[in-house]
């Protein structure tokens, strides 16, 4: 902890999984921190932990050096910045605005030079990683901006970042980079999902086959991660299937747009499409597995 920062003040919209691991990150570096959320549980839970608690947008962001935005998507970042009690008209001029929602990138770009034009900075920073990373401050940002907004929000990103890109000098790069990402990772995800199924259905023991593929060339981070939520029937939401309905969404209308073709991942949207219109949008994303189990009559573990 450094006295420079000692002084620093942050506002962190959205005390959610990772907003709140976040927040607490800023915390330990010494930053002062005020922090909102729709959540009033949420709230008192962080002013608890030696933060200030806020009930909007604008009561976060006044006087805040770096406000960090930790919210689902695009429209709730521009609720945020610009809707009634908004960051934007709150936060001092020269602060800067730290976008961590995945996004369509032509739409970090017309809400950077949106702020911009009131004499504040926007950071086009999209973050991967997942809770515990948040709260150990390890989180990945994919980042783009100006030089001016790289260096102001510099210590509450290295407060938080266990690694840092730098992808540009423009909002929309860190964005994109992001959908690249979420494309692999929502492809991975079902593909471990159709392999652990079919694997039940061909009688096979799953910890056996989870051992067997974690040291085999069919192996991935996702496969990796996502599987013991099947093994464990554990589909409390880490990351909610309805996440990559949106994600693989933003990268379907990406695509159109540039009139490229995503079948791949186009097929996982469908497995995803289905799994939420089943009734378990709000489930962990592993729940694409059950999907599949439902409708080849295969039984996974928990089920009965």
């Amino acid at each position: 902890m450094t006295t420079d920062t000692q002084t620093l003040r942050a506002a962190v919209i959205g005390l959610g999984s990772m907003g709140s691991g976040m927040a607490g990150s800023l915390l330990r570096a010494g930053f002062a921190v005020a922090a909102c959320d729709v959540n009033p549980d949420a709230v008192a839970r962080f002013a608890a932990a030696g933060g200030c608690g806020a009930e909007t947008p604008a009561e976060a962001a006044a006087g805040a050096d770096v406000v960090v935005s930790v919210v689902v998507n695009a429209a709730q970042t521009e609720a945020v910045l610009f809707g009634p009690d908004g960051a934007a008209g709150a936060m001092p001029e020269g602060a800067v605005f730290v976008s961590s929602a995945t996004m369509d990138p032509a739409v970090a770009r017309a809400l950077a030079s949106r702020l911009e034009a009131t004499g504040r900075h926007y950071l086009d920073a999209p973050m991967s990683g997942g809770a515990a990373r948040a709260a150990e401050g390890g989180l990945t940002f994919l980042a783009s901006g100006s030089p001016a907004a790289f260096a102001k929000a510099r210590p509450a990103l290295d407060a938080m970042a266990g690694t840092l890109y730098e992808l540009g000098d423009e909002a929309g790069q860190g964005a994109a980079f992001k959908m690249i990402n979420q494309l692999l990772a929502g492809v991975h995800i079902a593909a471990a999902c159709e392999a652990m199924s079919f694997a039940a259905k061909q009688g096979l023991d799953l910890r056996r086959v989870y051992e067997v593929i974690t040291k085999s060339a069919g192996n991935s981070w996702m496969f990796e991660n996502r599987v013991p939520h099947i093994l464990d029937a554990d589909y409390a939401p880490k990351s909610a299937v309805d996440i990559f309905v949106k994600d693989l969404g933003i990268v379907q209308d990406m695509a159109r747009a540039e009139k490229y073709p995503v079948p791949v991942a186009a097929a996982a949207l469908q497995m995803f499409l289905m799994a939420s219109g089943a009734g378990m949008g709000r489930d962990d994303d592993a729940s694409v597995a059950r999907l599949y189990a439902q409708v080849s009559g295969t039984k996974l573990p928990g089920q009965a």
